[in-house]
């Protein structure tokens, strides 16, 4: 018995869009099998464990380029400077007819370096007495402690702080100016043991915000954990300006005071 090829064609078009169908479903459910097998659930963030951070480094080329870019536009300005290094003593030449202050932990370091007194730079022996390896217990102690918020501490009234992360004992100039730029780069912050930088970070956050003007604050090594968090939690994400390297530059300033560094 023969078919017009008219009343074959329909027929022949049903099962080709069946076949069509039947190896698009399964691809799909391959896809989804293999998806779900692949992607396992999303873990919430384990706490800082500066035991796996690598040691400081040295600025890079691109990073120190930022650095004296920033400076020259700023200068004259009032620099502070966490951290004392040829690198940073190179800076102060840059700013001729400001002021400049180096607070440095290590003896040594301050030993080997002549600061330029004719151009008005001093260097400090401060002491940081909170080990790298407390940093996850200080940050849940800030943020549970109204003392540690922005609209308790200013840069006078650090001295005075019941907050942990307050450093109390440095020199009556960094708590008298109002700084423009603030560079933390130190202490070194390279085992658990030895002195971490948060609170540097937290100072320089406090500091930034109780100046009248924009105070330009950088943090060096933020590929660690401890530079990287306490730079999101009291330097915000929202200020940050630039980024080279392991260099995250910020713009703190015109803020209303708060309870909280960062805004929702």
């Amino acid at each position: 018995m023969k078919f017009p090829a008219r009343k074959l064609l329909p027929l022949l078009v049903f099962l080709l869009s069946s076949f069509s169908i039947f190896r698009l479903l399964r691809i799909a459910i391959t896809t989804t099998t293999s998806s779900s097998t692949v992607t396992p659930p999303l873990l919430p963030l384990p706490p800082p464990n500066p035991t796996t951070g690598p040691v400081a480094t040295r600025l890079s080329k691109k990073e120190f380029k930022l650095l004296t870019s920033l400076i020259k536009s700023r200068a004259p300005c009032n620099l502070l400077i966490f951290g004392l290094g040829k690198q940073h003593l190179k800076l102060s030449s840059l700013n001729a007819g400001g002021n400049t202050l180096f607070l440095e932990d290590d003896s040594k370091k301050i030993s080997e370096i002549q600061s330029d007194k004719s151009n008005a730079t001093w260097i400090h022996k401060v002491d940081y007495p909170l080990p790298a390896k407390k940093a996850y217990e200080l940050l849940k102690h800030a943020r549970e402690t109204a003392d540690c918020g922005p609209d308790k501490a200013s840069s006078l009234q650090l001295q005075n702080s019941t907050c942990r992360l307050a450093l109390r004992t440095l020199p009556r100039q960094v708590y008298e100016y109002k700084w423009d730029v603030v560079v933390v780069d130190g202490p070194r912050g390279d085992s658990p043991d030895a002195p971490g930088r948060m609170s540097a970070i937290y100072t320089a956050g406090v500091l930034a915000r109780a100046s009248p003007n924009v105070t330009h604050v950088v943090v060096h090594d933020v590929h660690r954990t401890i530079e990287k968090w306490f730079s999101w939690e009291f330097l915000c994400h929202g200020n940050m300006v630039s980024s080279k390297g392991k260099l995250w530059s910020f713009r703190i300033g015109g803020e209303p005071r708060s309870g909280r560094f960062c805004p929702d």
